[in-house]
């Protein structure tokens, strides 16, 4: 099989494409990523060799880069996006233009050569707040955001071209993921490199807000499930059965890097924050076999190994993101 993975640079693609080379090392995967502030060509350096790995630097929304690329796969696995909820609060032009049209020209692309198989990520943030119980794939779309909305929007094209053109589609939606290369404006990894720096971590409110997480690994785990065993036409929701408070998160990062709890600051809450999400994933476990893996406090000591042995990766990066003090998230 040969696969474009768009937006492999990034975190989670990073780690999707570092899965299935171990896991399909028959399989040859290009890479199509603009490298972003968030995509970083030294997450795939081990790869460089690789024969059957290639990266090429371009914009999803390059029709004619997009259509060469695509004329060469068998399957799109599409991950590309913009996806920090208070860079779209501050501008949602990038978010519209990546998240929507970049989403557009891939699914065009795929239709006119051959209407190749398309696989693709979203996010529960598409499905708004829950006070109770949790989202399923029946769940109405109620995006708060901009960067919900443009997500959603893409979910939406990605249907349409399955009902209207026939494309070989899927999609899911991921709770919270969070691993190894995940860029330091993310809470868990900014308050693990927080700590290591001896500062505070930055709670929103009260910390109150509820978040599934879920170890990027289990979530690549069922992408690849999804790809080879879904239901055309289907889409699959991802939870890692772990909703917990956001204060709860930061204790337990806490305890398990030996700190105390003076090191948390509270600070103001964030614009166009949803209250709780929480994911039913009955579908895909009842069919096809998935369900997380990965202990969540097991994981988050791994992820914590990881930025301690990794210092030369998340520096540089932790000063950009410390140039720009309201990106903050959670």
């Amino acid at each position: 099989m040969k696969m474009l993975v768009t937006g492999g640079c990034g975190f989670i693609g990073t780690n999707f494409i570092l899965y299935m080379r171990k896991k399909h090392p028959d399989y040859k995967i290009i890479n199509l990523d603009k490298l972003n502030y968030a995509g970083n060509i030294r997450n795939l350096e081990k790869l460089r060799d690789d024969s059957k790995y290639k990266f090429v630097y371009g914009d999803i929304c390059n029709k004619e880069l997009v259509n060469e690329l695509v004329k060469e796969v068998d399957v799109i696995v599409h991950f590309a996006a913009e996806s920090h909820v208070l860079r779209s609060v501050q501008d949602c032009a990038p978010f519209i233009e990546s998240n929507i049209l970049g989403t557009q020209v891939l699914l065009e692309s795929a239709r006119k050569n051959g209407n190749k198989r398309f696989h693709h990520v979203s996010t529960d943030e598409v499905f708004g707040s829950i006070e109770n119980g949790k989202f399923d794939e029946k769940s109405n779309y109620n995006p708060l955001n901009p960067y919900a909305a443009s997500k959603a929007g893409s979910d939406h094209f990605v249907r349409m071209y399955y009902h209207t053109y026939g494309l070989p589609i899927t999609i899911s939606n991921c709770t919270n993921n969070y691993g190894p290369y995940q860029y330091p404006e993310k809470v868990v990894p900014l308050w693990i490199t927080n700590l290591l720096d001896g500062k505070n971590i930055p709670v929103h409110g009260e910390g109150l807000e509820v978040r599934d997480w879920i170890y990027v690994d289990d979530h690549n785990k069922a992408v690849d499930l999804i790809i080879h065993k879904g239901k055309i036409g289907e889409t699959y929701c991802i939870g890692g059965n772990k909703a917990i408070k956001n204060i709860e998160l930061a204790k337990k990062i806490l305890k398990i890097m030996n700190l105390g709890e003076d090191k948390i600051k509270f600070i103001e809450n964030r614009k166009g924050q949803d209250f709780r999400y929480a994911m039913n994933s009955s579908k895909i476990k009842n069919e096809l076999g998935w369900e997380p893996q990965v202990d969540f406090e097991e994981g988050l000591i791994h992820t914590i190994n990881w930025y301690k042995q990794n210092p030369g990766w998340w520096k540089p990066l932790k000063a950009l993101v410390e140039s720009n003090p309201d990106i903050i998230t959670l």
